[in-house]
């Protein structure tokens, strides 16, 4: 059998090492550290945005972003329901409410409509939502613009998840700068990564400050260890800063990998009518396509997604369905839910297809004859 094609796998550009061995050179192996430091200054410059507190995951960053917010035990935190449940899980942490809002066709992500709907509709039974978390999903920026416009109306903080949108812009601007405060992810599945991790990003330099001291314990300024605060163990490490840095330095080769995949995969499969992709509404949007996503129109073909995801694993090729809506997952369903049937169907009919920017194109070829 031949090796396995991984849907989104870790891809070293060799410019990590020279960081790591500085960190053991120096015998920073601990939490915290200059490479720590340096990574939050780059990803800071990289963005454009002046605050970065670096964390040990993305999910972390959701949860010290929520704390900031003062989302207490039973609040209502509306969020995109197409996505992965680390986008949801933080609320529940702290004892609130998912109020879930479905997708929208043009780029899969909240629906403007719905939320409007949903946010007018708490107020009515008496609970004004105290943040909206909106989705970049797979990269894709979501209609930010009309997000913003709504959120601005009712006064309602926004985080934007772009924990899978590193790299992505909407008119011109980096995703993750948009809410309060934005998040990135660098899981080992992720456009770069540091094998884990995360980051929270702000314009807001108290924010950001906040965060910090929340991830590192809340430990007190005195000699001793002094807590008025819950703290939590959510600082990056020194060790993982470095390999972070060191892919930093390729962000944009990665970006326009996986462009140039994704063009692939729609020129080698553009005379298959029955399937489309997850598209750029217009130039004000640009994907880092994290991943390729399609979807399959089984009336016309006779072929599900599942039939075309298990051809690829028995040749041992890894795909994935696209994400299971929140609103349909049991740990979620008894929450409130603004659905229109979009999420539902877009999970019932796509597909992700190998999209790590290390694939080889005869790989790549090879995928797209098998869907063929």
């Amino acid at each position: 059998m031949r090796t396995k094609i991984w849907l989104s796998p870790p891809h070293m550009s060799g410019k990590e090492q020279k960081y790591v061995d500085e960190a053991f050179d120096s015998n920073w192996v601990a939490p915290l550290g200059p490479m720590v430091d340096a990574f939050e200054e780059e990803l800071s410059t990289y963005l454009n945005i002046p605050h970065v507190a670096a964390l040990s995951s993305g999910t972390a960053a959701i949860h010290l972003a929520l704390i900031m917010l003062g989302v207490k035990p039973g609040d209502e935190v509306i969020a995109s329901s197409f996505t992965f449940s680390a986008t949801v899980n933080p609320i529940v942490y702290l004892g609130a409410v998912p109020i879930l809002i479905d997708s929208e066709v043009r780029t899969w992500n909240m629906d403007p409509v719905l939320l409007e709907e949903a946010i007018a509709d708490r107020i009515k039974k008496g609970k004004k939502p105290k943040a909206i978390i909106v989705v970049d999903l797979y990269g894709m920026p979501a209609q930010l613009d009309k997000i913003h416009a709504i959120a601005e109306k009712y006064e309602i903080p926004v985080i934007e998840d772009a924990a899978e949108a590193l790299g992505s812009r909407f008119s011109e601007k980096f995703c993750g700068t948009f809410g309060r405060m934005g998040i990135l992810s660098f899981n080992g599945n992720k456009i770069i990564t540091t094998s884990g991790g995360g980051a929270l990003v702000s314009f807001d330099a108290e924010k950001i400050s906040t965060a910090r001291f929340l991830a590192t314990q809340a430990r007190d300024e005195f000699p001793h260890y002094e807590h008025t605060h819950i703290g939590y163990n959510y600082r990056m490490s020194n060790i993982i800063a470095a390999i972070g840095r060191g892919q930093l330095e390729v962000i944009e080769d990665r970006v326009s990998r996986r462009r140039e995949i994704n063009r692939k995969y729609r020129e080698l499969l553009k005379d298959r009518e029955e399937i489309c992709f997850q598209t750029e509404p217009s130039e004000r949007y640009l994907s880092n396509f994290w991943l390729t996503c399609i979807l399959i129109e089984s009336k016309r073909t006779g072929f599900d997604r599942e039939r075309i995801r298990i051809k690829l694993q028995l040749e041992n090729i890894d795909s994935r369905p696209l994400w299971k809506p929140m609103h349909l997952q049991p740990v979620f369903k008894s929450y409130p839910a603004y659905v229109n049937g979009t999420s539902e169907k877009l999970f019932k009919t796509g597909l992700c297809l190998p999209s790590g920017s290390s694939l080889q194109a005869s790989e790549l070829e090879l995928i797209a004859g098998m869907i063929r």
